[in-house]
């Protein structure tokens, strides 16, 4: 079973910038499509970004034009790169594929997630 790892938060400053991975251990190349999600503390993970195979994106309001998903199939991976940083965008975050089920059996177990924290 494919098996996902998230790395490359870290503490930044507000207007700072990160670049996120998340690796899967086996082949991405049918899963479509692909996204990022973030828990922030208190809260409910939520979807962020996602992008298909067609390249087709999706971006949740709050981080359209800061952010930008990618995917490399070749390599399993999945990046998040992270602009203008902002107070609310701390949290933890994940990949995962793009469901709209709820139940646990459409998604890839969760990862760790990164943590991301963004200071004033």
């Amino acid at each position: 079973q494919v098996q996902l790892v998230e790395s490359g938060g870290g503490l930044v400053q507000a207007g700072g910038s990160l670049r996120l991975s998340c690796v899967a251990s086996g082949s991405i190349a049918d899963i479509n499509p692909m996204g990022w999600y973030r828990q922030a503390p208190g809260k409910q993970r939520e979807l962020i970004a996602s992008r298909s195979n067609a390249d087709s994106t999706y971006y949740r309001a709050s981080v359209k034009g800061r952010f930008t998903i990618l995917r490399d199939n070749a390599k399993t991976t999945i990046y998040l790169e992270m602009n203008n940083l902002k107070r609310e965008d701390t949290g933890v975050y994940y990949c995962n594929v793009v469901s709209a089920r709820t139940d646990s059996s459409a998604f890839i177990p969760w990862g760790p997630g990164t943590q991301v924290t963004v200071s004033s």
